[in-house]
């Protein structure tokens, strides 16, 4: 395709209600568009994710009669301490952010006294920043996404006490 048909192609798609316009061949590819919208550089929306790395270790049976502290231990191991609480759940999927820009301190820590309406953290969704507010008066206990962690819907953000 030589310039004048290029230049042919281009006064034809501006005179037209197109806003899009692309034409292939076995040489190259053509397009044009009328959209305001800047290019962005695409990024992955997620990080990496690493597979964990299995170990086959023997079982071996503890009951309480042969060796009660190990029992014990096990049991320990195997309940996680939760704080006490209610959930904040997210209302949304998208990403988390614990302060309103990477050199400020974060919206609330553990221990910190909250108002019912006070931002919790923002998750950005399709480019909008949205608060998450307190739903009521009380103590956050538990801070449950790290920042800019990707947060699904009904997902626990924050433990409020």
């Amino acid at each position: 395709m030589n310039i004048s048909e290029v230049k042919e192609l281009m006064a034809q798609f501006d005179a037209s209600s197109l806003k899009e316009f692309s034409f292939k061949t076995v040489d190259g590819e053509l397009a044009f568009s009328k959209n305001d919208h800047q290019l962005v550089q695409a990024q992955a929306p997620f990080p990496p994710v690493s597979t964990p790395t299995f170990v086959a270790t023997p079982a071996v049976a503890t009951t309480q009669e042969e060796d009660p502290e190990a029992a014990q231990a096990i049991s320990k191991e195997e309940t996680p301490a939760v704080a006490e609480g209610e959930e904040v759940p997210s209302p949304l999927v998208g990403v988390a952010y614990l302060a309103s820009s990477p050199d400020k301190p974060a919206f609330v820590s553990v221990g910190d006294s909250v108002k019912k309406g006070q931002t919790l953290l923002i998750i950005e969704a399709m480019k909008v920043m949205n608060e998450i507010p307190a739903p009521r008066d009380g103590i956050v206990t538990e801070i449950l996404v790290t920042n800019e962690e990707v947060v699904e819907f009904g997902q626990g953000l924050v433990r409020i006490k």
